[in-house]
């Protein structure tokens, strides 16, 4: 594929809007990030191994509040953030760790499909990521 069908590839998806952010809020945003893994590492381990390691409420805190932050951080950036596929994402893995909190679905199955989901959108390019769902 040459460099301009990479280019053109793709100019027809639609993604949400873009606003401007303080420089800051980013460099902020990479330190909440940090917290955020970290809490979200113990909180993985906890279910994995649970019998071995349960979960510190301080890392269930952590995890919590900054991805509160960060989501609101995304959002400041990306202001449709919830008709984009990673907002739609976002709730969805909030949905799917309530329903394994309360018993619903199974836990430990349920909170590493949050993850996987978690880290593959993360990941993901940013034409996925930010796409326009409605």
């Amino acid at each position: 594929m040459t460099n301009t069908e990479k280019n053109t590839k793709f100019d027809n998806v639609q993604m949400g809007r873009i606003g401007k952010r303080p420089y800051w809020v980013l460099n902020l945003s990479n330190v909440i990030r940090a917290i955020h893994q970290v809490g979200a590492a113990v909180f993985l381990t906890s279910f994995l191994l649970g019998s071995i390691a349960p979960l510190p409420k301080i890392y269930l805190v952590a995890v919590f509040v900054s991805g509160f932050v960060l989501f609101f951080t995304e959002g400041m950036r990306h202001r449709q953030i919830f008709r984009e596929l990673s907002g739609l994402s976002t709730l969805v893995k909030l949905v799917l760790l309530g329903a394994a909190y309360h018993g619903f679905l199974p836990a430990t199955p349920t909170v590493l499909v949050v993850f996987l989901m978690a880290s593959m959108m993360s990941h993901a390019p940013k034409f996925i990521r930010h796409r326009l769902i409605f």
